[in-house]
């Protein structure tokens, strides 16, 4: 079982501010990950290292955390890749 405290649903996603699907190769990310800004999914990830340096827990748990920390992982290259998108269109229109 992870730490519920790692694990929030924040809410803070507004239409219209979300980056785009860059359509990475993988599964599908969870919703509650799926939803999350840069600064979320890369706060929880922080938190996710951390926990799992710590050491202490259960391999089962172990291995939820660091299956959460890949999804995560994966929000935040999907931010910073649309990010990217945006600078290259923005200079090519400039």
């Amino acid at each position: 079982m992870t730490d519920p405290s790692i694990s929030t649903d924040s809410g803070n996603s507004e239409p219209g501010n979300s980056a785009p699907n860059t359509s990475q190769p993988g599964p599908a990310l969870p919703p509650d990950i799926d939803a999350l800004s840069y600064e979320e999914a890369r706060e929880q990830l922080v938190a996710v290292v951390s926990k799992l340096e710590a050491g202490g827990t259960s391999l089962e748990d172990s291995l939820a955390l660091w299956e959460r920390g890949e999804a995560l992982a994966r929000r935040c290259e999907e931010w910073l890749e649309g990010a990217r998108k945006r600078l290259a269109a923005a200079r090519k229109d400039s």
